[in-house]
């Protein structure tokens, strides 16, 4: 292994490059948890290490409770196994909401307020009762809770980190809340130490190679509860260094010869760039203004051969999806070819025709 190949690796483990799953539950389970807050985006995220799969098998996942998107790990949205639910929320919740005190301050969001907020959300979604954002803000309005400068974000991921709600089935093509306990049921629990390893085990053998530091990261581990957790776990994995790191795979790993030319079109907040502190592998410096903006808005890239090497967008018309991709650099004649087949890929996905529009940026 060496610099100039991590990030192909990932693609592997990643189950970008091939996947050893058939299931919505069972590769969202491998992945840990993948990060949400863009709706549409992260099921092409399952979509895309899942061929043949579509948005409308990834919807039913969630309706069926087999995954869920709430808040986990960081103060972001992440889709999770329901088998993992539970333990997950045990291991991370606690950081997470330490993480929002200041700003519930500013919010002037109360010990009380919180406890009243979800006592309403809980009378209101009891017996199996899905509701949207706006139908949950309309009880709480009626309870006297205002929603200025945008206080039911922190109310609903409150509650979330409470064990209280999750993600429901969709409504009229909206999402919904719904009680957890009644979408899932309560499992065994884990200790801390049993928790802190499956946590590694599931990072590193789905995000590997990675270093102590990416684990921190996209686990919102404290720096002790990182160590201790890849301490657990350092039997089952091997290390090498590169460039004085020290990047962590499990066992089983091993570095395919297959060195044809591969091109993804990866979705905004994609697990692959965002679940490592260093993002260079993937990310040269050059390009990482043109790939996330200034203010932290991760844009969807196309990768090929394992580099980031430009961005794209879709706009969905009623009777086709239309692909439209800038490159930084032009792209050869094979990369061409494979850059229409992920594009193709992601209109089955979302089971329209897809017509492809490609730029790319002209040297200064």
């Amino acid at each position: 292994m060496n610099k100039t190949n991590i990030s192909t690796l990932r693609l592997i483990s990643q189950q970008i490059a091939s996947t050893k799953f058939n299931t919505v539950k069972n590769l969202v389970a491998w992945m840990g948890v993948m990060q949400a807050q863009d709706y549409d985006m992260a099921k092409w995220a399952i979509g895309g290490r899942l061929p043949n799969t579509t948005d409308q098998a990834v919807e039913t996942a969630i309706t069926n409770s087999e995954i869920l998107r709430t808040h986990l790990l960081r103060p972001t949205w992440h889709f999770v196994s329901a088998d993992d639910i539970y333990w997950m929320l045990e291991l991370t919740a606690r950081r997470v909401k330490a993480s929002m005190k200041s700003r519930h301050e500013q919010l002037e969001l109360s010990n009380a307020i919180l406890y009243k907020s979800n006592a309403i959300m809980e009378k209101a979604l009891r017996g199996g009762h899905h509701l949207t954002r706006e139908e949950i803000l309309t009880e709480l309005t009626k309870a006297g809770i205002d929603n200025y400068n945008n206080r039911l974000s922190h109310l609903l991921a409150w509650a979330e980190l409470d064990g209280l709600i999750c993600s429901g089935a969709t409504k009229a093509g909206k999402p919904t809340y719904a009680l957890l306990e009644e979408r899932v049921l309560k499992t065994k629990p884990l200790t801390q130490e049993e928790a802190l390893a499956a946590l590694a085990k599931k990072y590193f053998s789905s995000h590997g190679p990675a270093t102590l530091q990416d684990f921190a990261w996209w686990s919102g581990l404290s720096a002790g509860e990182a160590i201790l957790a890849l301490k657990l776990v350092k039997p089952d994995l091997i290390s090498e260094e590169i460039d004085s790191q020290t990047y962590w795979s499990t066992k089983s790993f091993s570095i395919p010869k297959n060195d044809k030319e591969a091109v993804y079109l990866l979705p905004a907040y994609d697990e692959f760039i965002i679940s490592y502190k260093d993002r260079s592998a993937a990310l040269l410096f050059e390009n990482h203004a043109k790939t996330v903006s200034s203010n932290g808005i991760f844009r969807p890239v196309i990768v090929v051969n394992g580099k980031v090497t430009g961005i794209w967008k879709r706009t969905i018309k009623k009777d086709k999806v239309i692909v439209e991709t800038e490159f930084f650099k032009q792209p050869n004649q094979i990369q061409n070819s494979l850059i229409e087949k992920a594009a193709n890929q992601f209109g089955h996905f979302i089971e329209l025709k897809t017509e492809i529009n490609q730029h790319f940026n002209q040297p200064d």
